[in-house]
C-alpha cells in the first residue's frame, strides 16, 4: 500500500506498521494445574508513505517472562521459521482481504505464567544486497531487480528487537499476539539513496472491530486513502480494496469515536465526524456497497518547501502534514515522509505536498439509517495548515491560503 495521497500508512498505510494485541481462547483445560499454555504470533502493517515494497524477512520470534534476560539466557521460548520467511509487509494493510491481513508466523507452547519481553529476530542481508530486506519506492517496477534498495539492519534488528509486552498465560490458554509494523515510521532515509530499518512495533487488540464502508469503485485508481482521525491525528488509515471498493479501519480503540476522512489527489475531500467504536467487536459502517462514497475534482495548488533539523541528523524521519479545519476540528488530508537532501549538512529534507484540492471540504456528521448526507465547508476552502514533526523535534506549523496559487514554507524544527 502506497502513500503518496496522505496516509498514515499510519503506515499510514503509512503502514504504515507495528502493533501488538492481546487475546485469550480458553481450552477444555482437565488438569489446569499441569496443562501448558500457548502462545500464537501473527503480523500485520500500518499503512506505509511512498513505497510500492517493504519485504522484511523473520527468522523467529522469542519469548521470555523477565524484562532483563539477555540473548543467552536460559528460559526463552521460541518460535522458529525455517526456512525464514520473506513477507511484504504492504500485502498486510488491507483488513477486506480473507486473512484479515493477517500473517500467522506460528505458535509455542508456554508454561503458564506472566511474560514481559517479546522478540521479533529478523535475518541480514549479505553485504549489500537485498536478499533479506529491501524496499521499492513508489512509481518504480518491483520485478526489476535494480530497483530493489537494500534496507540497512543494525546488529540490534538481527538479535532480535525488544518488544516490551506484558501478557499472562494461564493453565490451558493460548494467547494471540498481533505484531502491527509501522512501516513507514520505521524507514529512515539515510543519504545517497540508503535507506536504514528502526522497526516501530505497537500493540493493537487481535479481536476484530473498527470502522468499514465502500467508495466508489472508479476512485481505486485515484490513491484515495481512507483514515480514521482523533484530533487530528490518523489512527488508522487504509487504501480500498482494489476489486472491491471496500475499506475497513480495524482493531481501534473501543468505547470512543473517530472522524473519518476519504481524501485523494485532485478530488474534493470528505470527512465524517462522529463515527462511533463502541465495543472491542463492535464494526460501524459509514457506507454501503449500494450507495458508496463519491469524491468529486477539484482544482489544486501545491505546498512544498524545506525541513531543517537543529541539532542536524540525518537518522530521524521527518513527517510532513496539510490539515484542515473542519466542523471545528483540524483534520489530516495528506500526510508524508519529507525527502532527506543529499550530502552535507546533515540534516536537510525537502518535501512537495501535491495536488491538494482547493475546493471546499464536505462534512457529514455520523447518522442512521445511512446514507451519511454532507454539507460543503465554505470558510475551509483552500486553506490549509501545513505541519512538519520529527521524533525529538517539537512540531511547527503554519497557515497556508493555496486558493489562487502554489505556496512555499520552510520549516527549522528544534527539540
Amino acid at each position: 500500500m502506497k502513500c503518496s495521497s496522505g496516509r498514515l500508512h499510519q503506515l499510514v498505510s503509512c503502514i504504515a506498521l507495528v502493533m501488538f494485541g492481546l487475546f485469550a481462547a480458553c481450552t477444555d483445560h482437565g488438569d489446569e494445574a499441569a496443562a501448558p499454555g500457548a502462545a500464537s504470533v501473527s503480523v500485520t502493517d500500518a499503512p506505509a508513505c511512498g513505497y510500492e515494497v517493504v519485504n522484511v524477512t523473520v527468522s523467529k520470534v522469542r519469548i521470555h517472562q523477565s524484562n532483563s534476560a539477555n540473548d543467552n539466557d536460559a528460559g526463552w521460548s521460541e518460535i522458529t521459521l525455517n526456512p525464514p520467511r520473506t513477507i511484504n509487509l504492504l500485502d498486510l494493510n488491507d483488513p477486506t482481504q480473507p486473512n484479515f491481513a493477517l500473517e500467522h508466523l506460528g505458535e509455542t507452547a508456554l508454561p503458564a505464567g506472566h511474560y514481559t519481553q517479546l522478540r521479533l529476530v529478523l535475518e541480514e542481508n549479505k553485504g549489500n544486497q537485498p536478499t533479506a530486506n529491501w524496499i521499492v519506492l513508489e512509481g518504480q517496477d518491483p520485478n526489476i531487480p535494480s530497483n530493489r534498495i537494500p534496507l540497512d539492519t543494525p546488529s540490534a534488528v538481527q538479535s532480535g528487537l525488544k518488544l516490551i509486552h506484558q501478557f499472562t498465560v494461564g493453565s490451558g490458554q493460548r494467547v494471540d499476539l498481533l505484531l502491527d509494523f509501522d512501516a513507514c515510521s520505521s524507514i529512515v532515509q539515510t543519504g545517497n539513496g540508503k535507506y536504514k530499518l528502526k522497526p516501530v512495533i505497537k500493540v493493537i487488540p487481535f479481536v476484530l472491530n473498527g470502522i468499514e464502508g465502500f467508495v466508489d469503485q472508479a476512485l481505486v485508481g485515484s490513491n484515495v486513502v481512507v483514515s480514521a482521525q482523533s484530533n487530528g491525528q490518523i489512527v488508522r488509515a487504509v487504501r480500498p480494496n482494489a476489486t472491491t471498493g471496500k475499506f475497513f479501519l480495524a482493531r481501534l480503540a473501543a468505547g470512543t469515536t473517530y472522524t473519518v476522512v476519504i481524501a485523494a489527489p485532485g478530488h474534493v475531500t470528505k470527512v465524517i465526524t462522529g463515527v462511533p467504536v463502541p465495543s472491542e467487536t463492535s464494526i460501524t459502517a459509514v457506507s454501503t456497497a449500494g450507495a458508496r462514497i463519491t469524491l468529486g475534482t477539484s482544482a489544486t495548488h501545491d505546498i512544498g518547501g524545506t525541513v531543517e533539523l537543529l541539532p542536524q541528523t540525518d537518522d530521524e524521519t521527518v513527517f510532513v502534514a496539510a490539515k484542515q479545519t473542519v466542523g471545528g476540528g483540524l483534520v489530516t488530508v495528506r500526510f508524508r515522509p519529507a525527502a532527506l537532501t543529499d550530502g552535507p549538512p546533515a540534516g536537510d529534507f525537502s518535501y512537495g505536498l501535491t495536488l491538494l484540492p482547493i475546493d471546499p471540504p464536505l462534512r457529514g456528521a455520523y447518522s442512521t439509517p445511512l446514507p451519511i448526507t454532507f454539507a460543503a465547508e465554505p470558510l475551509a476552502a483552500g486553506q490549509y495548515k501545513v505541519e512538519a514533526s520529527a521524533a525529538g523535534y517539537a512540531t511547527q506549523s503554519f497557515d497556508k491560503d493555496i486558493s489562487v496559487s502554489n505556496q512555499t514554507q520552510n520549516f527549522t524544527l528544534i527539540p
